[in-house]
């Protein structure tokens, strides 16, 4: 019987994820050629195609699939297995701040390894829409650490790449052509509601809050709706999503900064570096 090599399963687990073998190799720091060969290598050793390669990227076979779940088992447990000899000095208590869009997307499977990594830290993950909030929560010793969403001139924090918002809706819907602008923002002291209404304020355009919400989930529910124009970082753009280029002001860009508190512990720090080290945080420079 023939070994699944770890290596090769890891590398088929990030391809199954984002079916694009550039993304892949951004992520595994990796040549796309390295990727390829690699995934060669593994329908080799289980005799079955795994992916069909397509002009826009792979997608799953129904083995592929089958896979897909079994090597995300297997890894976790490899990992758990191997952090708990590796790093059972480093635990502790890990108070995380940030926004729910990062918690609920690119966070998520740093936060994921590092738990596994390091099984007796004890993470707290704190979600809240005002950046300022996050950033006192550090300073005042609430959190240890935050990655937040800031305005190119605000100062203090680690900046890891720059933004930009913009204006979205879906194709279905046109709620930008209505007066006045609808908006579906998040619930004050937010950083993308604060921008927009002050961008059209500035150009003499009406609007009011059609929706409010403090998730993601919620706002992106209401533009796909159609019920308002919804503002969000680049970065987050997704697929349903159509950019508003013409007829609304231009929005500001934005820094993603991670905060650490003066006096952390291993873990945190530990922490701290895995998400200023992820190429999802360095985007753009």
């Amino acid at each position: 019987m023939r070994d699944l090599p770890i290596a090769l399963l890891r590398t088929f687990v990030v391809v199954a994820e984002t079916l694009n073998l550039t993304s892949a190799a951004l992520r595994l720091h990796r040549a796309p050629s390295t990727i390829s060969m690699q995934l060669n290598r593994l329908e080799a050793l289980v005799a079955t195609e795994l992916l069909q390669r397509g002009q826009y990227g792979v997608r799953l076979t129904y083995a592929g699939e089958q896979l897909k779940t079994h090597a995300q088992q297997l890894l976790n447990l490899h990992d758990r297995v191997l952090g708990s000899f590796r790093h059972a000095e480093v635990g502790g208590r890990v108070r995380l701040g940030t926004h729910d869009q990062y918690a609920t997307r690119t966070l998520t499977p740093l936060l994921e390894a590092f738990l596994l990594s390091y099984p007796e830290a004890s993470l707290e993950v704190l979600c809240d829409h005002r950046p300022e909030y996050l950033a006192a929560c550090v300073a005042e010793g609430r959190l240890d650490l935050a990655l937040a969403e800031m305005p190119v001139a605000s100062g203090g924090g680690s900046r890891l790449f720059r933004d930009q918002l913009i204006w979205v809706r879906t194709e279905m819907h046109a709620p930008h052509q209505r007066a006045p602008l609808p908006l579906a923002v998040f619930v004050e002291g937010c950083l993308h509601r604060d921008s927009a209404c002050a961008a059209l304020a500035a150009a003499g355009i009406p609007y009011r809050i059609a929706f409010a919400s403090q998730s993601r989930a919620g706002v992106l529910a209401a533009v796909r709706a159609g019920i308002g124009v919804g503002i969000i970082p680049r970065s987050t753009l997704e697929p349903d999503l159509s950019v508003i280029e013409e007829g609304l002001p231009g929005l500001p860009a934005t820094d993603i900064t991670l905060f650490v508190a003066d006096q952390v512990n291993e873990a945190t720090r530990r922490l701290a570096q895995t998400i200023q080290e992820s190429p999802q945080y360095r985007l753009a420079g």
